[in-house]
């Protein structure tokens, strides 16, 4: 593990001990202390590149403050263009931040954005405005405009401040304002315990799986060398290392919002990662009775992201606060209709967030190509199948989708265009030529009962034509 990896660890390994007294904390007492040690762990760790993100904040509550109506786009754009500024201020002589800066800086994004939408529809629902087009999914909208300081509080809140899940400022304030009884009613140990438990699993394939295949062979001079079929494997291995390494360290921040009750609501209410409940409930009056979970803050279901068949399933269990806010704030506005394209759209966004490597852009926008293959086959390919030969597409399907993310994700960790596409050639752009053949082959074939229609319809007009032949006659 490099010293950074150690740092993580250590803050997140801290602060899930230090969150079962925050249960205990009054409101105003929680507040102050979460953005306490939220503010040591910033500046203990970014020192003074922590200026970045102060600027962040300010600069979202004065957007929100002079233009709520405009306040999700005006956001949208300041964040992100800091974001840019944030990641070229070397080349103005500006020394560089370090990752743990960076890593704020992401999770910061994403809230402020989030919190502008909120602002926005408060005052919308206030002046009576909120059509069904502006309404979220979600339920629990502000009952009042956020002051500088709740939402320096919420910037800083020290749960997740590195590692995430996000969550919305709803969630925030539900969790400062709980009261006793209900964080007593809150599970505890025993749903930190069922977070946590395949934690030392994960590290230990990660650390042992990193220790035998290095990332820095594929930049070798021996590793063109070697067999192809080895080249070809070494994208999976390079894959499993980095899904081992989140798994444990999503669960460890899971980890660190459970033991604090952040992001615990009762299972009636159904909510979604980094949304939160989906159908009304009292965050007053709990019910002793009534199971709570705690959905809202999970970031990773290892189970499907290994399992499920299709890549456009496989992102929707990896890294789940965040798809959420991707489906929420950038699909649901992407400026098109098609699936593939604004799926397009939201992977070009989410590059963006991510970094500006040139690495980042390939693997994230080789996946509308990917969606596109794997709807062609679907619809030209397994509709036509039995039960039997659905069975066996989908076992097919799913070793090609755990290609496609091997392949995918030699991008986004080698980052340099030079290195990714001297991989992806080492291997024959396999996964693209596959893609460009799966969709050839959708295009060839057709939907189910698209040729039956067309040769119907020739039949009808044939028929059609005869008819009014014989009334001439």
């Amino acid at each position: 593990m490099s010293p950074d990896e150690l740092v993580y660890v250590g803050v997140l390994l801290t602060s899930i001990p230090i969150g079962f007294l925050f249960r205990h904390l009054s409101p105003p007492v929680k507040q102050g202390a979460a953005l306490l040690l939220g503010l040591c762990v910033t500046l203990g760790t970014c020192g003074l590149h922590s200026i970045h993100s102060a600027v962040t904040v300010l600069g979202t509550w004065a957007i929100i403050t002079a233009h709520w109506r405009r306040a999700p786009s005006l956001c949208l754009g300041w964040t992100f263009l800091y974001l840019l500024f944030f990641r070229l201020a070397h080349l103005a002589g500006l020394p560089p931040p370090p990752p743990f800066a960076n890593a704020i800086q992401l999770l910061l994004t994403l809230k402020m954005i989030s919190l502008a939408h909120d602002v926005r529809d408060f005052h919308l629902a206030k002046k009576g405005e909120m059509t069904s087009l502006s309404k979220s999914p979600v339920i629990g909208g502000l009952t009042r405009e956020p002051s500088l300081y709740d939402i320096i509080s919420y910037s800083y809140c020290y749960i997740g401040i590195m590692t995430g899940p996000f969550f919305r400022f709803q969630t925030y304030q539900d969790w400062v304002c709980q009261r006793e009884p209900w964080t007593g009613w809150l599970p505890g140990a025993t749903a930190l315990a069922s977070r946590l438990r395949l934690v030392p699993v994960f590290g230990a394939l990660f650390l042992g799986a990193d220790a035998l295949f290095p990332l820095a062979f594929v930049r070798s001079p021996a590793f063109p060398d070697s067999h192809f079929l080895f080249r070809l494997f070494y994208m999976s291995a390079v894959f499993f290392v980095f899904r081992m390494r989140f798994f444990a360290a999503w669960q460890l921040a899971e980890g660190s919002c459970v033991s604090a009750g952040l992001g615990g609501y009762p299972r009636g209410t159904k909510a979604k990662p980094g949304g939160g409940p989906t159908v009304q409930y009292s965050a007053v009056q709990g019910d002793p009775d009534s199971q709570c979970d705690f959905e809202t803050v999970r970031n990773i279901d290892w189970y499907n992201t290994e399992f499920c068949t299709r890549v456009r399933h496989g992102m929707r269990y990896w890294n789940m606060s965040v798809q959420w806010w991707l489906h929420s704030y950038i699909y649901n506005s992407a400026p098109f209709r098609s699936y593939v394209l604004r799926a397009g759209w939201t992977m070009l966004v989410s590059a963006f967030w991510h970094g500006i490597h040139a690495g980042y852009y390939l693997s994230f926008l080789t996946v509308p190509l990917c969606l596109w293959a794997e709807s062609s086959v679907e619809r030209g390919v397994r509709a036509r199948l039995g039960p039997g030969g659905q069975g066996l597409f989908d076992w097919v399907h799913w070793f090609l989708k755990m290609r496609c993310y091997d392949y995918m994700c030699m991008g986004f960790v080698l980052l340099g265009w030079r290195d990714t596409l001297h991989y992806w050639g080492s291997v024959g752009y396999c996964v693209h030529l596959l893609a460009v053949c799966a969709v050839a082959l959708g295009v060839a074939l057709g939907p189910v009962g698209e040729r039956q229609g067309r040769a119907g319809g020739r039949e009808r007009e044939v028929g059609k034509r005869e008819k009014m032949e014989g009334k001439a006659e």
